[in-house]
C-alpha cells in the first residue's frame, strides 16, 4: 500500500523444534504508533529483533522505507563509559554534524545531571532513557522499542508519552512492544502476539487506566 514505511508479510522463526512465528503479518505507516501486545515468551521480542534487521527469519518478507531505530529492551551499553561518550561515539558513528538532537533528548528525558557518569553506575531507569536517546539519535523513521517503559519512574513515563507526541507529530511510525498496555487510547493499533500469529485487537473504547 501507499505510505507503508514498514511492511513484514509471514515472517516465521523457529528455534530447533520451537516454532516461535508462523507467519506474522505487520503493515506499518507515516505517524502510526503501534502496539504488539503478548505474555512473555511469545515471541515478541523475536518479532522486533527480524523487524530490525539483526535477526534472520526463516520465511517471509521484511520491507523497510526509512531510517530505523531500534531500542532492544536490555540496554546495549558499555558500562566503563560515561552517557556522554556514549552520545559522542554514536553522533559520530552516524556520522551526525553536531550533538544538538542529543541534546535536546536529554533535556527531553530529563537525565542531563547523569551525563559525566559511567553506565556501569546509572540506574535502571536511566539506562533505559540513554538507550532510548541512542535509537533516536539519528531521528529515524521508523521507532522500533522493545519494552520501553522498563526501569521508569511516572514523571519519565509522562516524559515518554510526550516525546512521543513529538514524534508523531512529525509523521515518525513507532512499534512498541510490550506484555501490558496501560493506556488502550494511546494508539492507533493494538496487536496481540499468540501461537505464533499477530492478530488486531477489538478495541474497548476505554483505558486500563486514566491517561494523564
Amino acid at each position: 500500500m501507499s505510505e507503508t514505511v514498514l511492511q513484514a508479510r509471514q515472517v516465521r522463526k523457529a528455534y530447533r523444534r520451537h516454532q516461535v512465528l508462523r507467519g506474522v503479518d505487520l503493515e506499518i505507516r507515516p505517524g502510526q504508533l503501534v502496539a504488539v501486545v503478548g505474555e512473555n515468551g511469545t515471541g515478541k521480542s523475536t518479532l522486533l529483533k527480524i523487524l530490525a534487521g539483526a535477526l534472520a527469519a526463516d520465511g517471509g518478507q521484511v520491507r523497510l522505507a526509512g531510517t530505523l531505530g531500534y531500542c532492544p529492551q536490555d540496554p546495549v551499553l558499555n558500562d566503563n563509559l560515561t552517557a556522554e561518550q556514549h552520545l559522542r561515539y554514536f553522533a559520530a558513528a552516524r556520522r551526525l554534524p553536531s550533538l544538538h538532537r542529543a541534546e535536546e533528548l536529554v533535556r527531553q528525558l530529563g537525565y542531563e545531571r547523569s551525563r559525566d557518569q559511567v553506565a556501569g553506575e546509572l540506574s535502571g531507569g536511566t539506562r533505559q532513557k540513554l538507550n532510548l536517546t541512542l535509537a533516536l539519535l539519528h531521528d529515524p523513521d521508523i521507532l522500533l522499542l522493545d519494552e520501553p517503559y522498563q526501569g521508569f519512574d511516572w514523571e519519565t513515563y509522562l516524559r515518554f508519552w510526550d516525546l512521543v507526541a513529538g514524534l508523531r507529530a512529525r509523521r515518525k511510525a513507532i512499534v512498541i512492544i510490550t506484555h501490558l498496555v496501560f493506556e488502550q487510547d494511546r494508539f492507533d493499533m493494538l496487536a496481540d502476539l499468540a501461537n505464533g500469529h499477530l492478530a488486531p485487537r477489538e478495541r474497548s473504547g476505554k483505558d486500563d487506566h486514566a491517561r494523564s
